[in-house]
C-alpha cells in the first residue's frame, strides 16, 4: 500500500471478515484517505448489495475513542486500563524479555497464545503467530469455544464435505432452521428462504425462542435447551419404524444404521415430547412431512451444540438426510460450515512442528490462570480475543487476569474488557488497513481484501509483529517468508493466474468444483471410504456415555431457569461490543416474570453459585418458558455490575471436542 493514500473521493472493494457465514463482498467509500461509509456490493450474489448493521458500522471502531492508536505500558492497577504510550521497540522489547524470562524461570509450557479466528482472514492468524509460539514452546490452545463438538460430528460422519449453497434453498420443498437464527447471524439466506416459501416450500425451526423465521414458519418447535438429541433421535426412529428411511441409499452409501437405529430405539415420539416439552404431534408432523418431502434442507447451525450433548445432537442432526435419503438433488440435503470448499495450507510455510506441550483448553483459561488446572499460566498472549467477554466462568477469568505476577499481553484494535487487564498493549489493524484473505463458511466464495486506508496511528498488522518478535527472540530461519506477500502468495499457490489476478481486482473466486455443487452428485463424503459413518466408532469412544447417548438436565430446584445466550443483531460475538453502549436487558417469559415478581423494566439480578449479574428485566413471550435469555458477546459496560452471561456458565464440556456449555448455566432471578 502506498505511504501517501490518495486523496479525493474512491469507491474500492473489500470483503467482510466477520464470523458470519455470509462472506460478503464490500464497497468502501473514502474520501480524503479516511472511510466514510461502508455498503454491501454485488461482486457476491449471496451478499446481493446489502449488509448488516454491524458492519455498515465498522468505521465507527476505525476512528472510535476505544481505537488503540500506539503501543503502551501499564501504570495502574490491572483493570483499570491506565496505560502510558511508549514506542514498538520499547513495548517489544519488554515483551520479548518477559517471554523470554517466563520460559527460562517457569518454563515455556506456561506461555498461553489466546486467541480465536472467527473474525480475521488467513493471513492474520495461524502465520507467524504460530511459527512463533511453536518455536517458543508455548502452551497448545484448544479453540474450542465454538463449533467443536459440531466439528468433530461433521468429520466423523461425512469428513470436511462441503454443504448445500444458500442459493439452492431455493430448490427445496422443505427448510429446516435447527439452532440457527440467519435474521442475526447470516441475514442473506433470510430472503431466500421466504422466496421458497412464496414457491411453496415449508419452514420448519428448531429454536426455544420464537425468532424471527419461527414466527413465520409452518412449524416451531420450541424445545427446552439442551434437547435437541432426543427430538432427532425420535425423528430417526420414526423414520426407521415408518416406512421414511432409504433402505436403498443406507446399503449403498452409508455405514452403521443398525447402530445408529439402535440407539434411537427407545426414543419414541411420547419419551421425546416428555424431556423436550414438546407435543408429540408436532413430532409426528415434523417426521412425516421430513420423510415424503424432496427436496427438503436442514440448516444446522451451532446452537445445538452449546450443551452437554451438543456433538451428540449434531450427529443426529446431520444423520437425519442421510436416513432419509435427501441427497442428490439440487436444494437436498444440510448445510453446516462449507470452508472446507477451499483447501488452503499455510502449514508448509510456518516452518515449524507444533511441539509436544501441554494443551490448555480455552473453556477452562480461568482454572489455568488461578492454578486450578496445570498447566498454570505465567504469561498470557492475547490477539483476535476478547476472553473476559466470551469465555466461561467469567469471575475466574477475571481473578485470573488481575493477578500481579502474570504478565499480560493483548494486541488489539480497540480497548476491550480483556486489554484493560494487560501489562503490554498493542495496537492492530483493522481489515481495512490491512491485506487479508477469507473464505467463506456459508457461502463458498474466496475473496481478498487489500487495503484501502492507511493504518491508523501507530498500528500493525499481525503478521509483521509476530514477525518482529520472532527475530527478537532469535527464533528466525534466514530467508524464510514473513510478510503477507510471501504467505498470501503461498496461500494462493493452487489458484490459476486469472484467479489470483481476479481476487486482486477485488472480484469473489468460486471453489473449484464450482458455486453450488450438489451433494451426492459433484461430491460424497471425505471419509477414508467415501461413505457416511453413521455411527463413527472413534466419535462413540470419545464420548463419556457413548455416542447418541443423553445426558439428563442440569437444572435444580435451586436454579430451574436454562440461562441462553446466543447471537443478536448487535453482536454475533464480543467484536464491535465497545460500539452498543447501553444497558442489555435479561429477557424473561412472562409466566416465569409473574411467578417471581417481576415487572418490565424492573431491575434484577440473575445468579447462581459461579456469579450474578445485575440489569434490568424485559418480558418476552418469544421464549419459551422456563429460560431467560441475555446476549451473546456483550461487554461490561452493558449490566450494572459489569458481569455478563459468562459470569453463570460452568466450565463443564460438551460430549464432544471438549466444547463450550453455554446453554447449561442453570440460574434463578429476583428483583433487586
Amino acid at each position: 500500500m502506498s505511504a501517501n493514500p490518495p486523496t479525493g473521493l474512491a469507491i474500492r472493494p473489500s470483503a467482510c471478515p466477520l464470523d458470519c457465514p455470509d462472506h460478503c463482498s464490500l464497497d468502501v467509500t473514502v474520501a480524503d484517505a479516511r472511510v466514510v461509509r461502508i455498503a454491501g456490493s454485488r461482486r457476491s450474489p449471496l451478499t446481493r448489495g446489502f449488509i448488516c448493521t454491524k458492519v455498515r458500522r465498522f468505521g465507527d471502531r476505525v476512528y472510535g475513542p476505544h481505537r488503540l492508536r500506539q503501543p503502551a505500558l501499564r501504570q495502574g492497577a490491572k483493570g483499570a486500563g491506565d496505560f502510558r504510550p511508549v514506542g514498538w521497540d520499547e513495548a517489544l522489547d519488554q515483551v520479548a524479555a518477559r517471554l523470554r524470562a517466563t520460559a527460562e524461570q517457569h518454563g515455556a509450557a506456561s506461555i498461553l497464545p489466546l486467541s480465536y479466528g472467527g473474525s480475521n482472514g488467513m493471513l492474520s492468524q495461524g502465520t507467524t503467530d504460530a511459527r512463533l509460539f511453536r518455536r517458543l514452546g508455548a502452551a497448545r490452545l484448544a479453540r474450542t469455544v465454538c463449533a467443536a463438538p459440531t466439528g468433530m460430528a461433521m468429520r466423523g460422519l461425512y469428513g470436511k464435505m462441503p454443504g448445500v449453497a444458500f442459493e439452492d434453498y431455493i430448490h427445496a420443498k422443505m427448510i429446516v432452521v435447527w439452532g440457527a437464527n440467519p435474521s442475526d447471524s447470516g441475514i442473506h439466506l433470510v430472503p431466500i428462504i421466504r422466496q421458497a416459501q412464496a414457491q411453496g416450500a415449508s419452514l420448519v425451526v428448531v429454536d426455544p425462542r420464537r425468532t424471527p423465521l419461527a414466527k413465520q414458519a409452518d412449524l416451531h418447535l420450541a424445545l427446552r435447551p439442551g434437547t435437541d438429541l432426543p427430538l432427532a433421535l425420535a425423528l430417526i426412529r420414526w423414520l426407521f419404524a415408518h416406512g421414511g428411511a432409504d433402505r436403498a441409499f443406507l446399503e449403498a452409501h452409508t455405514t452403521g444404521a443398525e447402530a445408529l437405529g439402535a440407539r434411537a430405539e427407545t426414543w419414541t415420539l411420547e419419551r421425546a415430547a416428555a424431556v423436550c416439552d414438546l407435543d408429540a404431534n408436532d413430532i409426528q408432523r415434523f417426521a412425516e412431512r421430513y420423510g415424503a418431502t424432496s427436496p427438503a434442507v436442514i440448516r444446522s447451525g451451532w446452537g445445538q451444540e452449546r450443551n452437554r450433548n451438543g456433538g451428540s445432537a449434531t450427529a443426529a442432526i446431520l444423520a437425519l438426510p442421510a436416513v432419509a435419503g435427501k441427497f442428490g438433488v439440487r436444494g437436498g440435503g444440510f448445510t453446516m460450515s462449507n470452508s472446507s470448499a477451499w483447501k488452503l495450507d499455510a502449514e508448509p510455510l510456518i516452518a515449524a512442528e507444533p511441539p509436544d506441550v501441554p494443551s490448555v483448553n480455552m473453556n477452562r483459561l480461568g482454572r489455568h490462570l488461578l492454578g486450578l488446572a496445570a498447566p498454570k499460566v505465567h504469561a498470557l498472549f492475547v490477539y483476535n480475543a476478547n476472553p473476559l467477554a466470551t469465555l466461561p466462568e467469567q469471575e475466574r477469568v477475571r481473578a485470573g487476569l488481575a493477578r500481579e505476577d502474570l504478565f499480560t499481553v493483548v494486541f488489539e484494535q480497540v480497548m476491550t474488557d480483556t486489554a484493560r487487564y494487560a501489562d503490554v498493549v498493542l495496537p492492530a489493524t483493522t481489515f481495512l488497513e490491512h491485506r487479508e484473505l477469507q473464505k467463506g463458511y456459508g457461502a463458498m466464495s474466496l475473496q481478498e481484501g487489500r487495503p484501502v486506508i492507511a493504518p491508523v496511528g501507530e498500528a500493525r498488522p499481525n503478521i509483521e509483529v509476530f514477525a518482529d518478535l520472532i527475530r527478537r527472540l532469535g527464533f528466525e530461519n534466514k530467508g524464510e517468508a514473513q510478510d503477507a506477500t510471501a504467505f498470501a502468495e503461498h496461500l494462493l499457490a493452487p489458484i490459476d493466474a486469472g484467479g489470483i489476478a481476479a481476487l486482486a481486482r477485488g472480484e469473489v473466486l468460486d471453489p473449484p468444483s464450482g458455486a453450488r455443487p450438489v451433494m451426492f452428485v459433484d461430491h460424497g463424503p471425505r471419509t477414508a471410504d467415501g461413505k457416511v459413518h453413521l455411527f463413527p466408532q472413534e466419535l462413540d469412544a470419545q464420548t463419556p456415555h457413548g455416542l447418541y447417548t443423553y445426558q439428563e438436565d442440569p437444572g435444580s430446584e435451586r436454579y430451574p431457569l436454562a440461562l441462553i445466550s446466543p447471537a443478536t443483531r448487535r453482536t454475533i460475538s464480543s467484536t464491535l461490543g465497545e460500539l452498543h453502549r447501553g444497558r442489555v436487558a435479561v429477557e424473561i417469559h412472562p409466566t416465569d416474570a409473574a411467578r417471581r415478581g417481576i415487572a418490565n423494566g424492573d431491575a434484577v439480578k440473575v445468579w447462581n453459585a459461579l456469579g450474578e449479574v445485575h440489569s434490568l428485566a424485559r418480558l418476552s413471550a418469544d421464549l419459551r418458558p422456563g429460560v431467560v435469555f441475555l446476549p451473546k458477546g456483550i461487554w461490561s459496560h452493558n449490566t450494572d455490575n459489569g458481569a455478563t452471561a459468562n459470569a453463570l456458565v460452568p466450565a463443564t464440556l460438551a460430549d464432544l471436542g471438549g466444547g463450550a456449555c453455554f446453554n447449561d448455566a442453570r440460574v434463578e432471578i429476583a428483583r433487586r
